[in-house]
Order: C-alpha cells, then structure tokens, then sequence
C-alpha cells in the first residue's frame, strides 16, 4: 500500500470515530431495533382439556422457522395482555410483572415487549447453544429465556426467587397448552449456564435466569 493510500485510509477510520456514536461495529454488538410482532390470534384453538391431554416434553426439533404469526400467538399466551388494564394471560405475585422473556433464535436475541406486542433487539448474533447445556437447544429455532426483574419486586430476597419461580411456572405451561394446541414441540429446562448467559444478555446483576424453554415443530417422520 502507498504512502498516499495508507494516508486516505487513517483519514477515512479518524472521520468514523469522530462521528458521535461512530464505532466499527462489532458482530455481537447490541442493537436497539424493534421488530412488531403480528396482531396475536386470541381466538379458536384446541378445546382445554384436549390440549391438557397432548401436552408433553419434546427434545427433538426440525430445522424450520416458526412463521411470525405463530411465534406472535405463542409469545401473546406466554406472557400477553389481554385486559385493558394491563394484566397478563398468566398471574405474577402482587401483579409486579418481574418476568420478561428473551427469545434467542438464529438472528440473534429480542426481549419481549408485551405491552407493544413487540420484539425489542437485543443482540445480532446467534446464541442458542448458550441457553441450556443439552445439545438440542441449538437447533431448537426459538429459546425462550425467563428472567426476573428483582428491582420489580418489594420483598425479601428469598420470597423474590420463591415467587419469581412460581410465576415463571405459570408462563411455561401456558406454553406448554400453547403448543400443544398448536402441534409444536416444546420442553422447559433447568440445566443453564446461567452467569455465561446472563453476561451474554448484559443482565444486571438483580435480574436472575430463572428457566429456558426450547419451542419447535417436531422433527418430520
């Protein structure tokens, strides 16, 4: 490389970083886009006690997409509004609402904005592999990843864990029924490098990974 190109390239780096917010961007840097979700379908489904009788735990997932209408609908019944005032399709203690969901899918991580119905960007790049130690949650195509906002709650420390646990449990069967409505496979897990992951998220350190839950369409037979 010339003297003269060497010199146009030191100028060209200098006028990018002088630029406010003008850093070489790196590819898991975060990002701030949001992405709207499609208007969630609340109506029809299999009848209750029919999803009651399909659901099961499914480890086995094919390499498919959920379209984003169903992952609109199963994040609405995970953790949704349905009531003018806010409240949610699962309960939480004191309605405090400590629990947000993360979605780790291939295009990177999205925070669920419930009250938006929207996905909230997180991180461009593909961590699934970190959500939970077995190895079928990197190709499962959607995590989801339960975190409790302990600034959110007014209580002692262990009745904060106590109940942020309980609600999560309300949240993960609604996904459950979801997906049992909707011929999906899905299986809640415990096993979470939980501070590899919570330093991938950049959680503080009073939001605490409580649960992971793979979702997919089963492997074709």
């Amino acid at each position: 490389m010339s003297q003269l190109n060497m010199a146009v390239l030191i100028v060209l780096l200098a006028a990018i970083l002088l630029i406010p917010g003008g850093s070489m961007p790196a590819a898991d840097q975060p990002a701030t886009a949001a992405a709207q979700l499609p208007k969630p379908n609340t109506q029809g489904g299999m009848p209750l006690l029919e999803a009651l009788s399909k659901r099961r735990s499914s480890r086995q997932f094919a390499d498919r997409k959920l379209p984003d209408q169903v992952l609109s609908n199963l994040l609405w019944a995970a953790f949704g509004v349905n009531r003018p005032d806010g409240r949610r399709t699962a309960p939480s203690a004191v309605n405090w609402q400590e629990i947000e969901i993360y979605v780790a899918m291939a295009d990177g991580v999205w925070l669920f904005d419930a009250k938006a119905h929207e996905l909230k960007s997180v991180l461009q790049k593909d961590i699934r592999a970190l959500t939970g130690t077995q190895g079928f949650v990197r190709q499962a195509p959607v995590n989801l990843i339960y975190v409790a906002d302990f600034a959110r709650m007014s209580s002692r420390q262990a009745e904060k864990e106590f109940y942020s646990a309980a609600d999560t449990g309300f949240i993960s069967q609604n996904v459950y029924l979801f997906c049992a409505s909707e011929g999906l496979g899905t299986v809640v897990r415990g096993m979470v490098d939980r501070p590899a992951l919570a330093k991938a998220l950049g959680l503080r350190e009073d939001q605490r990974i409580v649960l992971a839950q793979s979702v997919g369409y089963p492997p074709a037979r």
